[in-house]
């Protein structure tokens, strides 16, 4: 009788199970997170765990083929998910290993498995891909510089702030979606490719690169970024480099790559961005907290687009990103950008003040550090430099920093406004307090990311006040505040 008892059991036991299994709803992830700047950025329906990027780069045609594997956990019941990829040719893709169905909708990859996936459940998507990069270009985001992906005379540089990442692999190309990486990148040899987080082998072989028609010699160089890294900070920078490697003097590894380019018109290029990220790095360290990543460093490009040197610098994480040689305010900023913005990321774009006052305040802090003008004094001389109402076409106080609006998001208001603001609100609650509340922000989003709201709720807590009427008049008002009396 035991056998068949425990048979019955069993029956009673799966049947529930074989109808649950029979009423799960499968359906599509969003087509983007709901920024209210970028609404199709990202997607919704999966949390991005890991990217595996295996990369061919041949800038003879300047063509980039590329396996990407994704590694996701599904946040709900999805009949299909989406990835960004604008431009590029898609030629096939796996999800656990067996081919999936895909189309493409503007920027969006649609990706459709042969079954659904489960909430909670991990699952790998393999996209092999390939094409020119398109770079954005007229873009009223960034004053219409050239950004993304740039092809350069011996290679390529990179720098994808805010929406240029999805132009050279699919991703979930958002901020609130963080995920560590890892870069297999082959080039010609003679080439070299440097890219977030530590070099981890270096191999030279023949590479089939596909507008070729025999294998090459090539040089293969794996990079890890173990941190969780928001799209926008990832970076492949591939040419010659005159490499310097080795530790700041307070112990952190220095990765500093420079464009020989640069050397032949300013021989000292290479020890002043390794000298001067080192003292940044370790003065960062000492004021914010301990430094969040695995590596500090620097890659200096002689870049350009149709001959035009380009005008910008970019905080990709470990390494910031240099279209040419800078000044030490610049690495400054940075390097602070490595804490702000990098480490702790905004949830939302329209937090951006979150990345830019911060850094902005802080390279005034190393000026001062340095002999120049105190921060006070930058804070009100940025003041009294900016009058109100606004001139016509040059917008300031008009931009609401806490909530800058898409095209105005990188606005000088957001910068030298907010870090006005934060200068005022050092005055305000005191040195101790300040800077308690700047190392508790940090400690507390390591990795992660943070709101504005949270910010202010944070700043109330660490001072004991009441700080709604501050932060109304200096980060959410359209107009120009009063400087406080006394």
């Amino acid at each position: 009788m035991l056998p068949l008892a425990v048979a019955a059991v069993s029956v009673v036991t799966l049947a529930p199970a074989t109808a649950a299994s029979a009423d799960v709803r499968f359906t599509p992830g969003a087509p983007g997170v709901g920024d209210a700047y970028f609404p199709l950025e990202g997607n919704g329906g999966y949390d991005a765990r890991h990217y595996s990027l295996n990369l061919q780069y041949d800038p003879d045609y300047d063509q980039l083929d590329g396996t990407v594997t994704l590694t996701a956990t599904a946040t709900q019941n999805l009949s299909s998910f989406d990835l960004d990829l604008s431009g590029m040719d898609v030629e096939r893709v796996k999800v656990d290993g067996k081919n999936a169905t895909y189309k493409r909708r503007g920027q969006e990859l649609v990706i459709t498995p042969g079954k659904g996936l489960r909430k909670g459940k991990s699952f790998t998507a393999v996209i092999t891909y390939g094409g020119v990069p398109q770079t954005i270009v007229g873009s009223p985001i960034v004053f219409g510089s050239p950004y993304g992906f740039l092809h350069t005379p011996d290679g390529a540089f990179v720098g994808g702030e805010p929406n240029g990442a999805s132009t050279w692999f699919p991703v979930n190309d958002h901020p609130s979606d963080k995920a560590t990486y890892d870069y297999t990148i082959a080039v010609p040899k003679g080439l070299r490719a440097v890219a977030n987080g530590l070099l981890t082998d270096t191999q030279n072989t023949l590479t089939s690169f596909s507008r070729r028609r025999a294998a090459t010699n090539a040089s293969v160089f794996k990079w890890r970024e173990d941190s969780p890294m928001a799209s926008y900070l990832t970076t492949i920078d591939i040419g010659k480099w005159e490499i310097r490697e080795g530790r700041t003097p307070g112990g952190l590894r220095n990765y500093t790559a420079v464009d020989p380019e640069l050397v032949a018109t300013q021989p000292d290029a290479v020890n002043f961005f390794f000298s001067n990220t080192s003292e940044a790095t370790d003065l960062w360290a000492k004021t914010f907290g301990p430094y969040p990543f695995n590596t500090t460093g620097a890659i200096a490009d002689d870049a350009r687009f149709n001959g035009e040197p380009l005008g910008f610098s970019l905080e990709t994480q470990g390494k910031p990103v240099y279209s040419a040689v800078r000044n030490t305010g610049t690495i400054a900023h940075e390097l602070a950008h490595q804490w702000f913005g990098d480490s702790v990321s905004p949830q939302r774009w329209k937090d951006i003040w979150l990345n830019e006052s911060f850094a902005t305040w802080a390279a005034w802090y190393w000026a001062e550090k340095h002999g120049g003008a105190t921060v006070h004094d930058a804070a009100i001389a940025t003041y009294n430099s900016r009058p109100f109402p606004d001139p016509a076409g040059r917008p300031f106080w008009s931009v609401v920093t806490a909530d800058p609006q898409r095209d105005t998001m990188f606005n000088a208001r957001v910068y030298s406004g907010g870090g006005i603001a934060l200068q005022l609100l050092r005055e305000k609650i005191g040195d101790e307090k300040f800077f308690t509340l700047l190392r508790t922000w940090v400690a507390q989003h390591r990795h992660g990311n943070a709101t504005t709201e949270q910010f202010t709720a944070l700043a109330e807590k660490v001072s004991g006040q009441d700080l709604t009427p501050f932060f109304k008049e200096w980060i959410y008002s359209p107009t120009k505040p009063a400087l406080p009396q006394g």
